[in-house]
């Protein structure tokens, strides 16, 4: 018996990997599909903001693009001290 070693022509351990790995690409051509249900939408509909809340913040834009805008230093403390007295 002879042995030649793995230099052998008609020699390669990875040849059906790779014919694997090609077949796999050519079922593969497909692109990626974003499907929302029927309540997701539903959900986006309804989570519009009110007319209220939406004045208030414009009203909250215009005064910081002005400079009128002035934080209550007390009041953000304690919404500080309260928020981080909860117990997680």
């Amino acid at each position: 018996m002879k042995i030649h070693g793995p230099n052998q022509t008609n020699f390669n351990p990875y040849k059906n990997h790779i014919q694997k790995q090609a077949e796999y690409k050519k079922d593969r051509n497909q692109s990626d599909q974003l499907e929302i249900s029927k309540q997701a939408k539903q959900l986006q509909e309804n989570s519009q903001p009110n007319a209220e809340r939406a004045k208030y913040v414009q009203d909250i834009k215009q005064a910081v693009e002005s400079g009128e805008y002035q934080v209550n230093p007390e009041k953000t403390a304690q919404k500080m001290i309260a928020f981080w007295s909860k117990e997680r």
